[in-house]
């Protein structure tokens, strides 16, 4: 099959990221799906693909209107929320995974607390969005309501989401999530987990503006 060579860096960096969250055992067989925005083309992982074994020419290319542009296999059955988190987002990449504890909170619980103090990186406690039939309008909804000022969100009864400007820092957010989920799963065990207060998520702000936290710098460069 003839590959748009327009595209073929956003293929090979698409199935980089699809054998990433294969190894990290985020997905199992084709349970996810993850695309990649190039202008007014997303390229996404096809419909029943094992995510680890994908190679380049079996993903999908469609129009942000979801026309089919290019690909011998049908896009994937969620191809309706990543395009409803382009069209709402300034998103570049979408990563979405059915890992085992973010599915446990979102099978559970109202949103992902502020557990740790890093949730702050993704734009503070992750929401749960409603439940919804997979592949239907009606979750893509509900979940780009739910990402507002947020890097990813909890789909009830099934996963996870998260995006960014590229496909690699989606993943790691989405693996971010999963931390997030597993030290709140593992807190539930031993007891009432303490949540990290608003007013303490605000200090941890100021402290970070403040000493330029995250942001690599020489000792002498105050």
């Amino acid at each position: 099959m003839e590959v748009d060579v327009e595209l073929v860096a956003e293929r090979e960096e698409l199935v980089a990221a699809c054998h990433r969250v294969a190894a990290e055992g985020l997905v199992i067989g084709s349970a996810g799906n993850l695309s990649i925005r190039a202008g007014d083309r997303v390229v996404l992982t096809p419909t029943g693909g094992v995510l680890g074994e994908l190679t380049p020419e079996m993903l999908s290319v469609v129009a942000l209107s979801g026309q089919e542009v290019d690909g011998e296999l049908a896009p994937t059955s969620e191809i309706r929320l990543h395009l409803g988190i382009y069209r709402q987002t300034a998103a570049q990449a979408v990563a979405h995974a059915h890992a085992q504890c973010s599915t446990a909170v979102a099978c559970t619980k109202d949103e992902l607390p502020a557990i740790h103090y890093t949730i702050l990186e993704l734009g503070g406690p992750i929401r749960v969005a409603p439940y919804a039939t997979f592949g239907s309008e009606e979750l893509a909804a509900n979940v780009t309501t739910a990402l507002k000022g947020r890097q990813a969100a909890l789909m009830q009864n099934h996963g996870s989401v998260a995006h960014g400007p590229t496909i690699g820092k989606a993943v790691d957010t989405l693996m971010q999530v999963e931390w997030l989920a597993e030290l709140y799963c593992r807190s539930l065990t031993i007891g009432d987990p303490r949540i990290v207060s608003e007013a303490e998520l605000e200090a941890v702000i100021m402290h970070a503006i403040e000493n330029r936290y995250g942001a690599t710098h020489k000792v002498d460069d105050a």
